[in-house]
C-alpha cells in the first residue's frame, strides 16, 4: 500500500505522508499520474463548490448516496457489549451451567490456539493497516427492482489501547470516515454530517474483533453460552452466543427508534480452536409520526475470518469477507426492501505495544455533538419524501451505530 504522496508540482519537493494508506491496485488501474492527482484532490479541504456538489448529490442521489450507505453500514460498526480488558479476568469452567462451562472451555482453547495467555496478555496497544473493497445490491418491491453498485476500493488504519479506547480512519473512493472512542463515548465523523456521538456507553469496534484482537475476543466470549455446532467454510465449529440485555438496548434507543434485540455469535473451529466466523444481527423499530405505519429494519452481518498469520507469536487474521443484509418491512409488500453489501478486507501491517500512543490520540473532534436528537428536517431529502420508493439513504439512516441520526 502507498504511504507517501509525491509532490506533483515540484519534482524536488518533499513527499506528503498519507493519513490513510492507499491500495496499490488503484494505481495499476487508473495509471500512476491520474491516481496521484485524484489522491491530491481527496486531500484538499472541501471548498464551496465541492460542498455544493455533495449537498446536491445528497438531495438527489448518485454515487454520494451509495458511498454513504457503504461507509455508514460497514465502515465502523460497533458491538453492543462491554469488553473487560483486565489481565486477571479468570476463565473458570467450574460452578456454571453446562452451556456456560462449554463456552468458557472453548474460549480457553481459543486463547491457547492464538498463542497462549501470557503472549496475549503481553499486548497493551496495537495498530493495523489494511485495504477494503466494498459493493452492494439493492432489491425492493419483492424482487421487481434491482440496483447494483460496483465495488469501491479503499484503505484504513486503526489504533487501539483497549477495546473501548480506539481510533479508526477509513478512506473509500475519496470519502473519509473517522471514528473512535476515548473510553467515555464513541463518536463518528463523515463528510456529509457533523461529528456526533453514539448513544449509550462506549463500545468496541467490530472490525478489531474480526480476528485482529484475540484478547478482546476471548474476554467478550468468556460471557457467552454454547448453543450448538455448525459447519462453516468446511470447518466443524462450536457456536458461542451473546445477547444484549434490555438495559443496554434501552440506553441506545431514542424517541424515534427502538432497538428490539441485538445478538452476536462466534463460530470457533473444533480442529484449530480459532475464530472462523463472527455473526451479529439487530432489529429496529421506527416509531411513526402521525398516521404512518410502524417500520422495522433488520440488519444481519456475517464475517468470514481467514488467513491467520503469526505476528510476534500471536495468530492474527489477515483477511476475510463480510456480508451484510438489511431488510425493511412493516408496510405493504411494495415498500419492502432488501439491501446486500459485501466487503472484502485484507490486513497489510500489524504492530503491538506502540510507544507514545497517549490518550491525546483518542480525543474526539472539537465540534462533537453530544446527546442530540435529530429532527426530520435534518435528514436527507430522500428520507423525508412521502414516496416509499426505497433508496440507499433510507437504509443508511437506520444504521444502529448512528441511531441518534435517525
Amino acid at each position: 500500500m502507498k504511504k507517501l504522496c509525491p509532490n506533483l508540482e515540484r519534482e524536488d519537493g518533499l513527499e506528503t505522508v498519507l493519513e490513510v494508506p492507499i491500495p496499490e491496485e488503484i494505481f495499476t488501474k487508473s495509471g500512476t499520474s491520474k491516481a496521484w492527482h485524484n489522491v491530491k484532490s481527496w486531500m484538499k479541504p472541501n471548498n464551496v463548490e465541492s460542498s455544493r456538489s455533495r449537498t446536491k448529490a445528497s438531495l438527489f442521489g448518485g454515487k454520494n448516496i451509495d458511498i454513504q450507505l457503504l461507509l455508514g453500514v460497514v465502515g465502523a460498526p460497533l458491538i453492543p457489549f462491554h469488553v473487560n480488558y483486565d489481565n486477571n479476568q479468570p476463565i473458570s469452567i467450574k460452578g456454571h451451567d453446562i452451556e456456560v462451562s462449554m463456552a468458557k472451555y472453548i474460549v480457553k482453547q481459543y486463547v491457547a490456539a492464538v498463542g497462549g495467555e501470557s503472549v496475549v496478555n503481553w499486548v497493551e496497544s496495537m495498530y493495523a493497516v489494511g485495504e477494503v473493497r466494498i459493493g452492494s445490491s439493492e432489491f425492493w418491491g419483492g424482487e421487481e427492482g434491482v440496483k447494483k453498485m460496483k465495488g469501491e476500493m479503499g484503505g484504513f488504519v486503526v489504533w487501539q489501547k483497549k477495546p473501548e479506547l480506539w481510533c479508526l480512519e477509513l478512506v473509500v473512493s475519496g470519502y473519509k470516515i473517522s471514528a473512535g472512542s476515548d473510553g467515555k463515548l464513541a463518536w463518528r465523523q463523515t463528510p456529509w454530517h457533523h461529528s456526533h456521538a453514539s448513544r449509550g456507553p462506549p463500545r468496541p469496534l467490530r472490525r478489531l474483533l474480526q480476528g485482529v484482537d484475540p484478547r478482546a475476543t476471548a474476554n467478550l466470549f468468556n460471557n457467552s453460552i454454547c448453543i450448538g455446532e455448525k459447519t462453516v467454510n468446511n470447518e466443524e465449529c462450536f457456536i458461542l452466543k451473546l445477547e444484549a440485555d434490555s438495559t443496554s438496548l434501552g440506553t441506545r434507543s431514542s424517541n424515534n427508534v427502538e432497538i428490539i434485540r441485538h445478538t452476536m455469535c462466534g463460530y470457533f473451529s473444533q480442529r484449530t480452536g480459532l475464530l472462523v466466523q463472527l455473526e451479529d444481527s439487530h432489529l429496529l423499530k421506527l416509531k411513526p409520526n402521525g398516521p404512518h405505519h410502524t417500520i422495522f429494519w433488520e440488519t444481519h452481518m456475517e464475517s468470514l475470518i481467514q488467513d491467520y498469520r503469526a505476528v510476534d507469536g500471536i495468530l492474527i487474521a489477515h483477511g476475510g469477507k463480510t456480508w451484510v443484509t438489511l431488510s425493511r418491512f412493516g408496510e405493504g409488500p411494495e415498500s419492502h426492501s432488501r439491501t446486500q453489501i459485501k466487503e472484502a478486507w485484507k490486513i497489510e501491517e500489524v504492530g503491538f505495544n506502540i510507544k507514545g500512543l497517549s490518550m491525546d490520540c483518542f480525543l474526539p473532534p472539537s465540534d462533537l455533538k453530544r446527546g442530540e436528537e435529530t429532527t426530520n428536517a435534518k435528514l436527507p431529502y430522500k428520507i423525508q419524501s412521502a414516496s416509499f420508493k426505497i433508496s440507499a439513504s433510507k437504509v443508511a439512516a437506520v444504521n444502529v451505530d448512528i441511531d441518534q441520526d435517525v
